[in-house]
């Protein structure tokens, strides 16, 4: 019997639809709808319990050091908006990051200058030719080899496929330190510039028709002041 039971043809109940008359009222939900709506519901019930016995059993001496810069105004976690560093310290530490910056741009040009005495000692070829005349083509391969034999220096033609490759290396290398030098002294500037607005003295910046060389930087002008 338990068999037959699946044979027999049965009606499929389905949910009916929201009426017509009730259609201002929107969709009508489903009992599936609700299953997601209460589990949602019951979820953040247990969050906001767990976090109000958090907060009772919460220890009144606990201290960790968000504390100092988060704080709490009208029931919202803010942060403050307090500096904790003077305009000395400030002025110390960018200091420092601009002595970096012109550590390194330093280096890179010493590199720069090490590596282009090597490209330059490489590319140097004898400015006196000799010039020899063959009367066929074994005459002319027996001459460049009596000369290369007699310690004639080679074309860059002549060279190793290996040695080609690395004095290639080299010239991207010498690009790329050339790039990277503009763009350290381009920030070396930018930051000297904000260390000497942040310094005392009046100033003001200037018009673009009172520059004598136009530039697209921002120029300022410091007021005379008498040196003790």
């Amino acid at each position: 019997m338990s068999s037959l039971k699946h044979a027999v043809h049965r009606r499929a109940h389905k949910e009916r639809s929201q009426p017509k008359e009730r259609k201002r009222f929107g969709l009508l939900e489903k009992h599936k709808d609700y299953v997601v709506r209460a589990k949602a519901f019951h979820k953040k019930e247990d969050y906001l319990q767990k976090l109000k016995e958090k907060a009772a059993f919460r220890n009144p001496d606990e201290f960790y050091f968000k504390m100092i810069n988060f704080k709490t105004v009208d029931g919202v976690h803010k942060r403050g908006g307090s500096n904790e560093y003077t305009e000395e310290q400030l002025l110390l530490m960018k200091s420092q990051d601009i002595g970096y910056i012109l550590q390194k741009l330093q280096s890179e040009k010493k590199k720069i200058e090490r590596l282009t005495a090597t490209l330059h000692s490489l590319d140097s070829q004898p400015s006196n030719k000799h010039v020899y005349y063959a009367d066929d083509r074994e005459d002319a391969k027996r001459i460049l080899s009596e000369t290369k034999s007699a310690g004639g220096l080679p074309a860059f033609e002549d060279l190793p496929d290996k040695i080609k490759r690395k004095t290639a290396a080299s010239y991207r290398e010498l690009e790329a330190r050339r790039n990277r030098v503009q763009q350290l002294e381009t920030v070396y500037n930018e930051m000297a510039l904000k260390q000497e607005l942040q310094k005392k003295g009046k100033k003001r910046k200037l018009r673009e028709d009172e520059i004598v060389c136009p530039t697209s930087r921002p120029v300022y002008k410091w007021r005379t002041e008498r040196k003790r």
